[in-house]
């Protein structure tokens, strides 16, 4: 990268959405482990020769050099001054580009501004490669992206104790995750041992566990985190989903 001018700041970012600004220039959301989702503004990048334009994509690995640092004192729309790719994997197709723009859609609607979350940005590197994997694989990525959202949002519960009486979960005994009551006896849901697996892994940050801890109960987590992040975001409907429902519409049983 060319050297940065006095002042500017370098930083590894996502591209997580842009608006038009003018005719030659877009506004981006930046997505970075340093000071959260940044809004950022990209000068003629919109121009037909502009470097930027092959380079500020969605899913894309970047080092991203800004004018300055985020600061509270800084102006709340930051100047981009240079972008180039940093590696990283290949742009998603079909079912695994529907949910990276999932993954996007809700960490703009759920993660302030300038507002840093570390593990949340290690959970979505690590989530973006696996939604290209085999289906098992994928789902697991998005349960455990979904969770690590949750968590570090302020909304997810210990996962290992009953959330109304804080009492441990019962082995043999099986629980469901209510937008609610959280953690909470149920005669259809998930077993004991797997919300414990899930909160160990939570709790040590460790993504590959977490993956792990999500497969046994596949289908029963996918309910409840969509439940769960569907009350949290109140009458906001993901267009994301709305449109993937619809090309499965089109594509016919």
């Amino acid at each position: 990268m060319a050297p940065r001018a006095r002042g500017a700041v370098s930083l590894v970012a996502y591209v997580l959405h842009h608006y038009d600004w003018s005719e030659s220039s877009l506004i981006l959301d930046l997505w970075t482990r340093e000071h959260g989702r940044l809004a950022v503004a990209a000068k003629g990048a919109k121009r037909p020769h502009s470097q930027l334009r092959a380079v500020l994509l969605p899913f894309q690995r970047l080092h991203a050099t800004l004018g300055r640092a985020a600061t509270d004192s800084a102006p709340e729309v930051q100047t981009l001054r240079a972008a180039e790719r940093a590696g990283g994997a290949p742009m998603p197709t079909g079912d695994a580009l529907f949910s990276g723009f999932y993954c996007n859609e809700l960490l703009m609607k759920l993660v302030a501004r300038n507002d840093p979350h570390p593990a949340l940005f290690d959970a979505y590197a690590l989530t973006l490669p696996r939604l290209a994997a085999e289906e098992t694989g994928a789902q697991c990525a998005l349960r455990a992206f979904e969770l690590t959202l949750l968590r570090e949002t302020g909304v997810l519960p210990d996962l290992s104790l009953l959330t109304l009486t804080q009492q441990p979960l019962q082995p043999g005994q099986v629980y469901a995750l209510d937008p609610e009551a959280g953690v909470s006896p149920a005669h259809a849901g998930i077993a004991s041992q797997t919300w414990v697996a899930l909160e160990a892994a939570l709790s040590a940050a460790n993504f590959d566990a977490l993956c792990g801890a999500c497969r046994p109960a596949l289908p029963e987590l996918r309910g409840m985190l969509r439940a769960t992040l569907q009350y949290h975001l109140g009458s906001y409907a993901l267009h994301t989903r709305e449109v993937l429902l619809d090309a499965q519409r089109l594509q016919g049983p």
